[in-house]
């Protein structure tokens, strides 16, 4: 309750200051994709979307569940569950090199965001955030966070969040993560040392930067980009670029 009170307090006492938070962290060319991935990505239909998805260094037999058809090109691939194009390390040149610009754009972002020092709030609530209002800031956790309530991140368009968890992140069964005073899911980082999971019809905003898996649940959703150092698994779930 204090911390949900701060919260919403330091909000109050600097709505009139633009770009709040820390400085944004560069996705670089992983910014192109909504779903990057090193180890592969599957999806159980029907998934929705919207943006590319890549895999490297794996081939395209790290795409499963997708139906693929690959252009004449040879270079992408199309899915009906994807408004973009699929690419792979095995596709033609110049996608290999994309992809591995790309993948190396994700680890400096992993790197980047997980660096930053002098975070605002230290092991907020002890991990566990549902409920919570969260102002703009760095954030940083030495263990799991876990939403097993509705948690607002709310700001101005301009500001600015990262979240350091060096655990898991979980997002229960029909949580959400909301939005609120113009905050944008573009200027918010998840970056997460474990795992990734968001339940059965729970939904996430932001961009999640994963060493380990990212899984959505039968029926989650993402406002966000999703990039992982291993696998990404999604079950008939949605995410928009």
């Amino acid at each position: 309750m204090f911390a949900n009170t701060f919260a919403i307090c330091l909000l109050t006492a600097l709505s009139s200051v633009n770009a709040l938070g820390p400085a944004p962290v560069n996705l670089r060319t992983a910014a192109n994709f909504a779903i990057l991935s090193k180890s592969g990505v599957s999806t159980v239909p029907p998934s929705v979307i919207v943006g590319a998805v890549g895999v490297s260094p794996i081939a395209a037999t790290g795409l499963t569940g997708f139906s693929l058809t690959v252009d004449s090109t040879g270079q992408f691939a199309t899915s009906g569950q994807v408004t973009g194009h699929l690419l792979a390390a095995s596709f033609s040149a110049p996608t290999p090199t994309t992809l591995t610009a790309a993948i190396g754009d994700m680890g400096t972002a992993f790197t980047d965001a997980t660096g930053r020092v002098n975070p605002n709030f230290s092991n907020l609530a002890t991990g566990a955030i549902g409920g919570l209002i969260l102002a703009p800031g760095l954030y940083k956790w030495t263990t799991a966070v876990g939403i097993g309530a509705d948690v607002t991140i709310a700001g101005a368009s301009t500001d600015t969040w990262i979240f350091q968890v060096a655990g898991g992140l979980s997002v229960a069964a029909g949580k959400r993560v909301l939005l609120a005073g113009g905050a944008s899911a573009a200027n918010i980082v998840w970056v997460v040392s474990g795992t990734v999971s968001v339940g059965i019809g729970a939904h996430i905003e932001g961009v999640v930067l994963g060493k380990t898996s990212i899984t959505l649940l039968t029926g989650a959703s993402a406002n966000s980009r999703l990039l992982a150092q291993t696998f990404i698994a999604l079950q008939q779930a949605t995410v928009t670029n």
